[in-house]
C-alpha cells in the first residue's frame, strides 16, 4: 500500500490563490508520501499546467495517484448534466494524460424539487456512460461515499452494481461514514471487495457550534482532526486492508481546522505509524 495525499488537505492555499498545483507537489515532496491526488476542480489552463505538473511530479518522485472528478450527476438541467458527465470524461483524459489509473468521482447533491429516483437514476445513466469511457481507456473510476445518494456503504454498491462496469469500484472514504450515521467498519465490511483507492481521515463528535463542523443527517456534528485524533477506528481499517491484500493507495485527506500544512503532514505521520505497527 502506497500513500498519497491530496490537494484538499490544503484547500485555504488553493482557495486563497497561495499555492497552486505545482506548488502542491513541491510540498508533498517534502514529505513522506509516494503520489498526490489532484483534483479537476483546481485547473484553470490545463494545455498550459499539464507539461508543468508532470515535471513537478517528476522532480520530487512522486506519481500521480488519482485524478478526482467534481461532478454532480444528479442535476435534472440535460445541459447542465452533460457538463458534469464532461467533467468526469475530461477527468479520465487527464488521468492518463498524467499517469494515474484512478479517476475518484461523485454521485450527485439532490435538487429542489427532484426526486430521489429520478436523480438516481441520472447518477447512474451518467456513471454507465463514463465508466464505459474509462474502461476503454484502462483507468477504474472510483465512487466516493460522499453526500445522500451514496453516502452509505449499501447505496455505493446500489449503484456499483447497476452500473454493472469493471471500471466503476469504491473510493472508500473512511471519515465521510459517520456523517450519514453509519459505523465505517461495518461499512468496510460491505464494501472491501469493491475498494480500489482510500480516502484516510478522521472525525471527532462535538457538542459546541465551532466553526468547521460538519453535521451527519441526525444532526450530530463532528470536526475533522489529524488522523488517529478521532473516533474512525483506522488501525482495523488498515488491517482488514491488508489483510485482504489490497495494493491500492492510501491517500491523505486532512479536512481539520489547524494549519492545513502541519495537519496534512502529521496525518502522513500517523499513517505511516500505524501502517508500521501491523
Amino acid at each position: 500500500m502506497k500513500i498519497s495525499l491530496s490537494i484538499w488537505s490544503v484547500h485555504d492555499y488553493i482557495d486563497r490563490k497561495v499555492m497552486d498545483n505545482v506548488s502542491f507537489i513541491d510540498f508533498a515532496g517534502t514529505t513522506k508520501v509516494q503520489g498526490v491526488e489532484l483534483l479537476s476542480a483546481y485547473w484553470r489552463d490545463p494545455d498550459k499546467e499539464v507539461p508543468l505538473v508532470q515535471e513537478a511530479l517528476k522532480r520530487n518522485g512522486l506519481e500521480l495517484a488519482c485524478f478526482g472528478a467534481c461532478n454532480n450527476l444528479a442535476v435534472a438541467d440535460p445541459r447542465k448534466h452533460r457538463e458534469q458527465v464532461r467533467d468526469i470524461l475530461d477527468s479520465i483524459d487527464m488521468a492518463q494524460r498524467l499517469g494515474a489509473n484512478v479517476v475518484r468521482v461523485f454521485s450527485g447533491d439532490q435538487e429542489r424539487g427532484s426526486t430521489f429516483d429520478a436523480a438516481m437514476r441520472r447518477i447512474i445513466d451518467g456513471l454507465r456512460e463514463a465508466a464505459a469511457y474509462a474502461e476503454a481507456k484502462g483507468i477504474v473510476l472510483c465512487l466516493e461515499n460522499h453526500g445522500l445518494f451514496a453516502g452509505k456503504a449499501g447505496q455505493v454498491l446500489e449503484i456499483i452494481r447497476e452500473v454493472d462496469s469493471p471500471a466503476l469500484r469504491s473510493t472508500f472514504d473512511t471519515g465521510n461514514f459517520l456523517l450519514v450515521d453509519e459505523d465505517p467498519n461495518e461499512a468496510l465490511s460491505e464494501l472491501i471487495d469493491y475498494i480500489s483507492h482510500v480516502h484516510f481521515k478522521d472525525f471527532l463528535p462535538v457538542d459546541d457550534e465551532q466553526g468547521g463542523v460538519y453535521v451527519s443527517v441526525s444532526g450530530r456534528r463532528f470536526v475533522g482532526k489529524v488522523s488517529g485524533e478521532g473516533i474512525v477506528d483506522l488501525e482495523h481499517i488498515l488491517q482488514v486492508l491488508k489483510d485482504k491484500s489490497y495494493d491500492g493507495w492510501l491517500t491523505v485527506e486532512y479536512e481539520g481546522s489547524e494549519e492545513q500544512k502541519e495537519g496534512a503532514i502529521r496525518s502522513i505521520e500517523r499513517m505511516q505509524a500505524i501502517l508500521g505497527s501491523l
